[in-house]
Parts: C-alpha cells; structure tokens; sequence
C-alpha cells in the first residue's frame, strides 16, 4: 500500500477502528489516478473546516492500492454514511466527462482483473484489520438520488451510479460473503 495522504487528511475528525461496520466502493469516474488525487486536493479549497472529499483507499487499474486518507478518520466519500464506513474508490472513467448527460449513462470501461484481484485481497486485509466490518455496498446502493440531465432538464438521471453496472458485483460480492462466513463479527 502506497500512502499518497491528501494535504488536509489532518483536519478530518478521528474515529476508532472498532466503529467501522461498511465498506463503500466507488468508481472515480475520473479518468486517471493523478487526476483522481488532483480532484481531492482540490475539493478542500475554500471550505470552512479545511477538508475536501475524497475515498480512503484508491485502487488503480494495474491493482496498485494507494491510501488518501488514514483509516482512523472520517473521509467524505458518501454522504450520510461516511463515519461508520471505509471508501475505497477504483480508478475507473465511469460516465466521464458528462456525467449528467442522459446520453452519457452507460459506462463503456470496464474493471481490469488487476484491479478487481487487488480490490479482492484488500477487503480480507480490511476485515482483519476491522473485525467489525460487516457491509459491502456500493455507493449507488446508497445514493439513489436522481437530477435533472445535463443536456435535457426534462429527463431525470441518477446523481451517482458508481461503481457501475461493468463492475463485477457478483465476484466481489461472493469473495465477501465467503470473509464474512470465515470470521463473522
């Protein structure tokens, strides 16, 4: 795991280990790590606390694991959920760069075998880590939220969709499962 902490990760509030239930994944729907960790820089300016919105792990297309924001704290990657929970975002371009287009819903990349093996093998890391963590979800399951598209105000779209229906829920899901029966909480 690379450490590539977001400038501002020491104003995020603390939290204990032991309070992480989920596990949120995200696709960044940013086409590049870099771009990725150039957003979250970014998204603190001008904020009243100093703090800006980003995932806590990142998961590159190669399966390189890189870490934001330390684990002990409380990140903004899903509103409503972010203090019991660990973002994990996987670099992916999602609907980029039109995300509210109405033509633009269908993500057309999909998620490397790296990148998914890697993802795999960081979730039983976490639930060893975290033995409380009981959830997987995926942020769309969370925010179901649905605005106005960008090129039609008329037709509604959903405000997130990550990480996407390219993604292998079925795969990831199952590997969970399998964690969870092998050391329940």
């Amino acid at each position: 795991m690379d450490d590539r902490l977001v400038s501002w990760w020491a104003s995020l509030r603390r939290r204990a280990p032991e309070s992480v239930t989920t596990v949120v994944l995200h696709a960044t729907e940013i086409p590049t790590l870099s771009e990725a960790w150039d957003y979250a820089e970014r998204s603190a300016e001008g904020t009243a606390d100093g703090a800006g919105v980003c995932g806590h792990l990142y998961v590159d297309r190669d399966g390189g694991c890189h870490r934001f924001v330390p684990l002990d704290r409380v990140a903004a990657h899903a509103a409503g959920h972010n203090t019991p929970s660990i973002g994990i975002e996987l670099v992916n371009t999602g609907r980029h760069p039109d995300h509210f287009d109405s033509r633009a819903q269908v993500p057309a990349e999909d998620f490397p075998a790296e990148q998914t093996d890697a993802l795999v093998a960081l979730l039983a890391v976490l639930k060893e880590t975290h033995p409380g963590l009981v959830h997987l979800v995926r942020h769309s399951d969370l925010d179901q939220q649905t605005i106005p598209a960008s090129d039609d105000p008329a037709v509604l779209v959903r405000r997130r969709i990550d990480p996407g229906p390219r993604f292998p829920w079925t795969r990831v899901r199952r590997h969970w499962e399998r964690l969870m029966s092998e050391h329940p909480a």
